[in-house]
């Protein structure tokens, strides 16, 4: 219901007021009567109504001084004049403060329900404008952290994925405005612990390690950004301000990947290999420094001095010189994604936009060329192994380094790549499902990101538009688990690092990872572990 004020110095005129107007009929409620200009922006302030019925003569303060100070305050109600006055400057300047109507006394009843309709139906609309703004706003809030993700993936790859919200909304929420930034890529190898295991038990393997290297950056002081790419490859964005000393901020970030190296080798037992690029002073610059951790990390050329498995990027000294105008991590990316969907069409055209851009493949050598297609074979590899596919049924290893030894330019090595997207393409999409395994996917990434919450199979079918019992059956399906046992899963790998860590007691341990009830983490702890959590932090 609309609410309505009448500011009148003639009490007949307020009485007759409201005995004309229809206010059921016209859904609108009188909340207030004043007699002059003053009283009336007192009433308007306190009470905020949707319509103001005004004269313009009254004592104090007139009706076109009140609605000019009300202009000046933001109201946006709509404001109607009924005066005996038809002064032409009275009009015009009604019509400079945006008064919406101007009617004479005496006023007709038609008249007045008139114009009441007409200002109601204005504010009907605008309402639900409003409605569907906040609507739309709501829904940009509910996938935001997908976006930012989304965002982020792009600037670190050098891709051209733009917010709806525009970047510097982003740049606020993640303190990027004013910094320096510097690239870590992580390899995990696959040996020990992570040979031969399942996709389901892989993924965990990434979330447990993304867990030790954010929380290694925050002991160190650093903010960071971790983010999975493809499969076996993680970036880890580091960045201080700008007054930090550059130096200082550098030896820190190396210091750092040595440690994550060390805590991930000790509490994971998994073997990691970490390339760092330069530092640099903007944001459009991180992709540059993403590029050049990679480079670092495949050349393996330059090892910091104190941490053998940590690569450090320099001008100089590359095996491949031509290789280093090369800049294949968005391709590589884009090449992940498409086949992770065997979407043959998009794989092809990020193919084919790699090989046409200035990328500087046309210069590589058939040796240069071969690394790079070992690259990517390794990289397209890892992603289909976490659907469930081995790629080394399709190549083996040996006639991989023979076909390639035969590519002698880029052409040859362009056709290489489109025949292999092709026959992955073609022989893996009649098995598979690829929506149902995106939800599936969508819904382990949702877990990673919630688990701390409250969250149950009925809210993340909310969020996918499926039901419950059907998205049940789809998890098991894909992932030979119930949602439950993965969450509780997920939960533990967590809470295990955090006991490792011996900063927090067990029921801080046990809320953080999403259990109010401490006797029933430990319980739930010591089956998945063997030990209870004081048995596992004295281990």
């Amino acid at each position: 219901m609309w609410t309505l004020a009448i500011v009148d110095d003639d009490r007949q005129v307020l009485g007759g007021m409201s005995r004309l107007i229809p206010w059921e009929q016209l859904g609108i409620r009188p909340i207030g009567e004043a007699m002059d200009g003053e009283e009336g922006l007192r009433l308007i302030r306190a009470a905020k109504p949707d319509i103001v019925i005004t004269d313009i003569y009254m004592p104090v303060m007139n009706g076109l001084e009140m609605i000019e100070q009300l202009r000046k305050q933001q109201f946006d109600g709509k404001i109607i004049i009924l005066s005996g006055y038809s002064d032409f400057d009275y009009a015009r300047k009604a019509l400079r403060l945006q008064v919406d109507d101007y009617l004479p006394k005496p006023a007709s009843p038609a008249t007045i329900r008139e114009v009441l309709q007409r200002v109601i139906a204005e504010l009907s609309e605008k309402r639900a404008a409003e409605n569907r703004e906040q609507e739309l706003q709501d829904r940009l809030m509910q996938y935001e952290p997908y976006l930012e993700r989304e965002w982020v993936k792009s600037v670190l790859t050098g891709g051209t994925f733009s917010p709806p919200t525009g970047p510097y909304r982003m740049l606020d929420r993640l303190g990027w405005k004013g910094a320096q930034f510097m690239m870590l890529a992580l390899e995990i190898k696959r040996q020990g612990r992570t040979e031969g295991i399942s996709a389901r038990d892989w993924h965990l393997f990434r979330f447990a390690v993304g867990n030790t290297v954010e929380e290694l950056a925050r002991q160190d002081g650093l903010r960071s950004y971790f983010l999975e790419l493809h499969s076996h490859h993680m970036t880890l964005l580091l960045y201080k301000p700008l007054s930090w000393p550059a130096e200082a901020f550098c030896s820190e970030v190396l210091a750092l990947a040595g440690r994550i190296i060390e805590s991930v080798d000790r509490y994971l037992q998994v073997k990691l290999r970490i390339g760092a690029g330069l530092r640099k002073d903007d944001w459009t610059a991180i992709a540059d420094s993403t590029e050049e951790a990679f480079q670092a990390l495949a050349e393996r050329r330059e090892p910091d001095a104190n941490h053998p498995c940590v690569y450090v990027y320099t001008e100089a000294g590359f095996r491949h010189p031509a290789a280093r105008n090369v800049r294949p991590v968005r391709f590589f990316q884009e090449m992940a994604d498409a086949v992770r969907t065997f979407d043959e069409p998009r794989a092809l055209l990020a193919l084919e936009d790699f090989a046409n851009s200035d990328s500087g493949v046309a210069q590589l050598s058939p040796g240069e060329l071969a690394a790079l297609g070992t690259q990517l074979f390794a990289i397209l590899s890892f992603t289909l192994y976490d659907s469930g596919h081995k790629l080394d049924d399709e190549l083996p290893p040996a006639d991989l380094s023979k076909e390639l030894g035969l590519i002698e330019n880029e052409q040859q090595w362009k056709a290489w790549v489109a025949e292999k997207v092709k026959r992955i393409c073609r022989r893996f999409t009649p098995n598979e499902n690829l929506k149902h395994k995106e939800t599936v996917e969508f819904i382990i990434q949702y877990i990673h990101e919630h688990y701390a919450e409250n969250i149950h199979l009925q809210d993340v079918a909310d969020q996918v538009y499926i039901s419950k019992n059907y998205l049940s059956t789809l998890f098991r399906q894909f992932t030979g688990e119930t949602f439950g046992d993965y969450l509780t899963r997920v939960r533990m790998e967590k809470a295990k690092s955090m006991v490792l860590e011996k900063k927090l007691l067990i029921a801080e341990i046990a809320e953080r990872v999403g259990y109010r009830n401490v006797p029933y983490f430990t319980t739930l702890f010591k089956k998945h572990t063997g030990r209870s959590p004081t048995e596992f932090y004295r281990a």
